[in-house]
């Protein structure tokens, strides 16, 4: 199991991703994305989800149209882990 981080190493590896935000409580990070259509956010959504199956490690998500937003979070863990972080880095270069 992935060890949760601490609310300091969550601000401070989340200080250096782009537009994504830590919860309060520090268990979490989020991020919302908006795309020129539905096609291009259901797009990004299939390029996230086959990477995170792969990883065995998924999103929390909703879309509405050409929006997009995303919570990651390590259940098992009780909060935030490298695993979310290596997420939001796919989700980053999936946005592109």
């Amino acid at each position: 199991m992935a060890e949760a981080m601490t609310m300091d190493a969550a601000r401070e590896v989340v200080s250096a991703l782009t537009g994504w935000t830590l919860s309060d409580d520090g268990k979490a990070i989020s991020r919302d994305l908006k795309f020129g259509t539905f096609t291009e956010a259901f797009a990004f959504m299939t390029r996230v989800a086959l990477n995170a199956e792969k990883m065995d490690h998924h999103p929390e998500w909703s879309n509405v149209y050409n929006r997009v937003s995303i919570r990651l979070t390590t259940h098992d863990s009780g909060g935030l882990t490298q695993k979310d972080i290596a997420l939001a880095r796919i989700v980053d270069g999936a946005a592109r």
